[in-house]
């Protein structure tokens, strides 16, 4: 059964997602348009395995949806509007200090 997650619920699993460089990378590809497992594998250049656990945890966090097309499945941006949140985060500003990191960088594994 599908539910409505709460706003912060909602940006807990967005930053679940982008916590990885892979996933935020898969995200990026899907912005540009749907795409099957093996092509996405091949263009990012991992591994099917490797993708697919990334895929899994996207499809968990609902991030990005499923299409049977045939005999294949695609995948997709659950909704087009993560395409604009993504371009948006993208090309927003932000000031860190280059040398300098949020200071539970080592005990959290944060930053």
């Amino acid at each position: 059964m599908l539910t409505v997650a709460s706003d912060v619920d909602v940006l807990v699993r967005f930053g679940r997602a982008l916590a990885d460089p892979i996933r935020c990378r898969i995200l990026l590809a899907l912005r540009q348009a749907p795409a099957y497992p093996a092509d996405l594998a091949d263009q990012l250049g991992i591994s099917r395995t490797r993708l697919s656990n990334h895929l899994a945890c996207l499809r968990d966090c609902g991030l990005v949806v499923t299409a049977p097309d045939g005999r294949r499945t695609r995948y997709e941006l659950a909704d087009e509007r993560l395409g604009h949140a993504l371009d948006d985060l993208r090309t927003a500003v932000v000031a860190v200090e280059a040398e300098k990191t949020c200071p539970d960088t080592d005990s959290k594994g944060c930053c």
